[in-house]
């Protein structure tokens, strides 16, 4: 299962971590996987290359995390939108994602 994590503050998104395999598939056919690790990747990528915004994007094996070191509106609603993608997603691929939110 993926386990997605995602950091509020003040009620804004702030950021994400997310680890696992969906198990959905095999590894490397999964299209859970393939559909997260994408659109993760694509949000991290517009707010620190697009959007320019103050933030920390770490990446080790099967663990992706992006954290927002500043308040940054249009980053926050992206963040957001990455969570209602997932959570999409979760619907569609019933036990594929587990998601969370934590105040931070």
């Amino acid at each position: 299962m993926i386990k997605a994590v995602f950091y509020k503050k003040n009620g804004a998104f702030r950021g994400f971590g997310i680890s696992g395999h969906s198990g959905y598939a095999e590894s490397g056919s999964d299209i859970v996987c393939a559909s997260v690790s994408s659109a993760a990747m694509l949000t991290a990528n517009t707010v620190t290359d697009f959007f320019g915004a103050d933030a920390k994007a770490y990446a080790d094996g099967n663990l992706f995390e992006l954290m927002l070191n500043k308040d940054c509106d249009r980053s926050e609603k992206l963040i957001e939108s990455f969570y209602q993608h997932l959570d999409f997603i979760s619907q569609d691929y019933n036990g594929t994602i587990r998601l969370s939110v934590m105040e931070v």
